[in-house]
């Protein structure tokens, strides 16, 4: 059986599988000729630092179609095709692993969430900051081990999530308990500001419910 071909490029296109496809490290291993545990250690950011990530359905080594196939069963492998095919352009869907510099953010992250927007429930919060309920959990009855070092911080500004992710499952929880999201939004300007001297602003602890409002009433 002849040996399949492999990328031009494989740590670079290994680079751009990982940030922009949820396939196993086994299958991009395979595909670019890669060992798991290196294809692994690029996803953590132990290798190849400053390595940019490209395309292979731009250079016709893929197409979205198997990457899609492959992203469906982990078991599947991907299959390389002619380069002179034309080139695809797809949007790029973001990170779907965490470097492991960014993991011990994550229980930071959650308890923002818990803090500022309970309506968000465990499995968004799982989706947003790529944790377990086991986690956020032990976050919420302060057992997790760094419980007494934690600092709340919005997740999007650590980079696990977008501010539009995060609205839109603030909006969403919201709605699961019945209520309108702007009138909450309003609702929550009105308690933070009830209390605090003009020159405090409209922020409680670090949260501009001003901003808050106006992505949410922007929001679909």
């Amino acid at each position: 059986m002849a040996t399949q071909a492999k990328p031009l490029k494989p740590k670079a296109t290994a680079v751009w599988l990982i940030d922009n496809t949820t396939l196993t490290f086994d299958q991009i291993g395979e595909f670019t000729g890669l060992h798991p545990i290196e294809v692994q250690a690029l996803a953590d950011e132990e290798v190849g630092r400053g390595i940019i990530g490209e395309d292979p359905t731009k250079s016709g080594e893929l197409t979205p179609e198997e990457v899609a196939r492959c992203e469906a069963d982990e078991n599947a492998r991907l299959r390389i095709v002619s380069s002179d095919l034309p080139q695809v352009k797809v949007r790029a869907k973001g990170p779907r692993y965490t470097p492991v510099s960014r993991r011990n953010d994550k229980p930071d992250a959650i308890a923002y969430i818990l803090k500022h927007n309970p309506e968000i429930s465990d499995a968004q919060i799982c989706k947003l900051v790529g944790t377990t309920k086991p986690t956020i959990q032990s976050v919420r009855d302060r057992t997790h081990p760094n419980s007494a070092n934690l600092k709340p911080r919005h997740p999007a500004e650590i980079g696990l999530c977008t501010y539009g992710e995060y609205e839109k499952s603030s909006r969403k929880g919201l709605k699961a308990q019945g209520k309108d999201p702007e009138v909450e939004a309003q609702r929550r300007i009105d308690e933070a500001n009830k209390d605090l001297s003009p020159s405090e602003g409209k922020k409680e602890s670090g949260f501009d419910f001003s901003n808050f409002l106006r992505s949410s009433t922007g929001s679909n």
